[in-house]
């Protein structure tokens, strides 16, 4: 009984030790900067400066990401590096979401 104990609490220890921290995300992982163009239940569409379009998962791993996305919004994505080359283009392993610059909540808020 102790060793199925020990062994539920080694892999509980190595599953709460595999979520990558937020300032580590930051600071080590590809990311993209863009501007939202449409927001879906499980993805976005994001619109880079060179106004390339990219289908990002909504599914970020980590907990802190940005999640009350709006049409207009710029965001950060940071991903794993892989893009599929589709059009759009993919992006489907996501760490983490930040907001860069709001949009503005009054325009997305009249129909």
């Amino acid at each position: 009984m102790k060793k199925y104990l020990l062994l539920i609490l080694a892999c509980s220890f190595m599953l709460c030790a595999c979520q990558k921290s937020m300032n580590y995300i930051i600071q080590n992982e590809p990311s993209i900067t863009g501007t939202v163009s449409e927001v879906y239940e499980n993805s976005i569409l994001l619109e880079d400066k060179n106004s390339d379009s990219y289908s990002v998962s909504l599914n970020a791993e980590n907990s802190d990401s940005y999640t009350d996305i709006v049409k207009g919004d710029e965001i950060v994505v940071y991903f794993d590096g892989s893009i599929a080359e589709s059009y759009p283009m993919q992006i489907n392993k996501v760490y983490a979401i930040t907001l860069k610059t709001p949009a503005d909540r009054e325009i997305n808020n009249n129909p």
